[in-house]
């Protein structure tokens, strides 16, 4: 009896993985309508499958459904009210809807948000992603409805301990949004010593276009693509440099270097790349150049504005 039981069980397990798994992998593709769709046939033979009714909520969040994602996340606390994610998820929801909702509807999500977030850090005490997001949720909320730097900070400190690179990036946000440029600064710095990923550079360049300091932003983005030869750096620099009017030979440099090594992995298109060097050439006085861009742009994306608005101001040069 019990090695039939055993023989039909592992196969229903297999299938319920392989299901997880096809899943998974749609939603990885960002192929959010098909993965709901499929989940949800699949849930309906299956409806306590706990894994898949997070699937199911998930989905919904990559589709901003925040009503529909809210209560899926709503069952699976009710379903194992010890599991620390389906809290997170359930704040974390809950403050995307908040973000989209009337300040009064907004008002009144804040306790069920900061509550849930509460109980997902105490339930998981090594919960790195819900202390970042109680990081954002004190720094963003206004101090007359509970927001609060010294709450901040404690989360930040929790994530220090857990993470020596994310506690510095929390100090550097925390600070950045309190108008503590120096204090920002020098967290976002000790985060790249500490790290030194592409991740922890892109915030400090991010810190110093947020600050108008183009110099800055350039400088750090050279450090990062000495450690990290990424492609997308080269167009960051172009296009800092367009955009400031700054070390425009170095920018058009950059630019092309981008256009020679480019790929669909980097992102950016060939055309924004050939906008900010008709921005290059603008700036250079240079109108046939710049006109040459911008026609190479307008070719492969003809109906964006910011292309067509800045071929009307080079005619004008």
């Amino acid at each position: 009896m019990r090695k039939i039981i055993y023989l039909l069980l592992f196969p229903a397990l297999a299938i319920s993985q392989s299901k997880l798994d096809g899943f998974e992998d749609l939603i990885k593709r960002k192929q959010y309508d098909k993965a709901e769709i499929k989940i949800t046939v699949y849930l309906e033979n299956h409806p306590k499958d706990l894994e898949a009714l997070e699937l199911l909520g998930d989905t919904y969040g990559h589709q901003k459904k925040w009503d529909e994602a809210i209560a899926i996340y709503q069952n699976l606390r009710k379903a194992n009210p010890q599991n620390a994610e389906y809290h997170y998820k359930y704040g974390g929801a809950m403050g995307m809807k908040a973000l989209i909702s009337s300040k009064i509807t907004a008002i009144g999500m804040l306790d069920d948000i900061e509550s849930a977030l509460h109980k997902a850090a105490k339930l998981d005490p090594k919960h790195k992603n819900v202390r970042w997001a109680l990081v954002e949720y004190y720094m963003k909320i206004p101090a007359v409805l509970g927001g609060s730097k010294n709450m901040a900070l404690k989360y930040a400190y929790q994530l220090e301990q857990l993470s020596k690179v994310d506690g510095y990036l929390a100090k550097g946000f925390i600070f950045e949004s309190d108008d503590e440029p120096e204090l920002a600064e020098k967290y976002y710095k000790l985060a790249i010593k500490e790290s030194g990923s592409l991740w922890c550079y892109n915030k400090l360049t991010n810190f110093y276009e947020k600050q108008k300091q183009p110099e800055k932003a350039i400088a750090n983005l050279e450090d990062a693509k000495e450690k990290h030869n990424k492609n997308t750096l080269d167009y960051e620099m172009g296009k800092i440099a367009a955009q400031y009017n700054i070390e425009l030979q170095k920018g058009a440099q950059c630019l092309q270097t981008y256009l020679k090594n480019y790929s669909q992995k980097d992102g950016v298109t060939k055309a924004w790349a050939h906008y900010r060097l008709s921005q290059i050439y603008a700036h250079k006085k240079n109108k046939a150049a710049a006109l040459k861009y911008i026609d190479l742009a307008l070719a492969e994306s003809p109906k964006t504005k910011h292309f067509k608005d800045e071929k009307q101001r080079i005619l004008k040069l």
